[in-house]
């Protein structure tokens, strides 16, 4: 069984799924050519295959569904159309129970990735494992009887778990970072919610180390990448960093962020600048209303990928923080366009769906590039120079657009390191990125 790409220029984003025998021959088509299909799995009779898809097609921010579609042929059924959640998050295919009644997935859910049990032949898909917590792997005994599962929180690294396949009898396996843990002070985040525009945002905020009521201090304020991604409940080494150094830490999930829904995913295509970076300040103004420890003259800013579009663009529309890290941004949509490996489909779709000679105004009114002149928050550019996904001249067209307005601004290019530089990066580079970063910091925000 195989997921291939037609030959079609006018289907450049569909994969199908494809049959063929253990002893070759000709492969046979499973799916219909018209959208986006990937991950199948066999059925444990073998009579059908799932997989995960999407209903349309050139659809970013849309949400990933559960389908199975008859080995013997015929019409692909969604099963998880009543479930308004995205189940493409860990990139894993759905796993069949033993009798072949049920499948389990993985989706968002405001914040945290649950597991989800849905059955083909009935039911709305229920959520089996939840809470605050992220879930990153699953696996499902042979007989079904046994759900293994890893899964963190912001204060725990992640552990084995297991349960039944309805979710009950949870216990854990291991306790693999206990000594590290009792060596360390991890904060943990207090979440808080506001409403904008017709929409619920939800936010946390983490207080710095050593926390002292009555003092004030420095809050870092992270954006992040996708933009189809979400922040939450895993455990993540860069807050607990930068929360150690002494800074408060804010974080939100503007619109376009998975796990809220379609419609809130969705609202950032072809808005990128607008209302998501309107959700990201706002979401700072209701933590310095909320929180009197922030001191309200210290605040930073970080993001990378798309954090760092948002970054580069919001200190190019803004003079309230103090100092930024722009960090393997997209700066330049021109220019990305045709050349990052994501695909030109991206900007594409991103920008509202049009290609640049048909408005080439919309590429350049979206890059931050453009605000230039309007920058003069100190801005740190981090970029690594294998960088496929945000080409490194992403970077360095900002660079040397600041210089040359002769604004306070630092360039740092890591050598043999790609996009994942902060996730898998050489361990002396990460390293270094921290100490960078920090030092960048409390040059203007003076931690404790």
């Amino acid at each position: 069984m195989v997921a291939r790409w037609p030959h079609d220029r006018d289907r450049d984003d569909v994969v199908d799924i494809w049959l063929v025998s253990a002893e070759g021959g000709a492969p046979r088509r499973l799916t219909s050519c018209d959208r986006p299909a990937g991950h199948p799995a066999f059925s444990p009779t073998g009579d059908a295959v799932a997989y995960l898809g999407r209903t349309v097609r050139n659809a970013f921010g849309r949400n990933v569904r559960l389908f199975t579609v008859p080995t013997a042929g015929g019409a692909s059924g969604c099963h998880t159309e009543s479930l308004d959640r995205s189940c493409g998050v860990l990139g894993v295919a759905p796993i069949w129970s033993g009798d072949g009644r049920a499948l389990t997935v993985a989706a968002e859910d405001e914040g945290a990735v649950a597991l989800y049990r849905a059955e083909p032949k009935g039911g709305a898909p229920r959520r089996m494992v939840g809470g605050p917590r992220s879930i990153s792997s699953y696996s499902l005994s042979r007989d079904g009887a046994v759900v293994a599962f890893t899964a963190s929180q912001p204060d725990a690294p992640a552990e084995v778990f297991v349960c039944g396949p309805d979710g009950g009898d949870e216990r854990r396996l291991t306790d693999f970072n206990r000594e590290w843990k009792a060596g360390v002070t991890l904060a943990r985040p207090e979440r808080f919610t506001f409403a904008r525009a017709g929409f619920t945002v939800e936010a946390w905020i983490m207080k710095p180390a050593g926390f002292e009521a009555g003092r004030r201090y420095p809050l870092l304020l992270n954006v992040h990448g996708g933009p189809h991604a979400h922040y939450g409940y895993p455990f993540f080494d860069e807050f607990q960093v930068q929360c150690g150094a002494g800074y408060g830490v804010l974080y939100a999930n503007p619109r376009g962020s998975q796990g809220y829904g379609e419609a809130f995913t969705t609202a950032v295509v072809g808005d990128w600048g607008g209302g998501d970076a309107a959700d990201v300040e706002a979401a700072l103004d209701e933590a310095l209303r909320r929180f009197d420890w922030i001191d309200h003259e210290r605040l930073g800013l970080i993001g990378g990928s798309y954090g760092g579009f948002m970054t580069s663009w919001i200190v190019g529309h803004s003079k309230r923080f103090r100092v930024a890290c722009s960090e393997r941004a997209v700066n330049v949509q021109t220019s990305m366009f045709g050349t990052s490996d994501i695909g030109y489909l991206f900007n594409q779709v991103e920008l509202g769906g049009v290609l640049p000679w048909e408005d080439f105004g919309k590429y350049v009114e979206r890059s931050p590039l453009t605000y230039a002149k309007d920058i003069t928050t100190p801005l740190l550019i981090l970029h690594s120079e294998d960088d496929l996904r945000c080409p490194i001249e992403q970077g360095e067209q900002l660079f040397v657009a600041l210089k040359t307005l002769r604004r306070e601004v630092v360039f740092v290019r890591f050598p043999d390191e790609n996009h994942e530089l902060t996730r898998s990066g050489k361990p002396r580079h990460r390293l270094e990125r921290f100490r960078i970063l920090l030092e960048w910091f409390a040059r203007y925000l003076r931690p404790a």
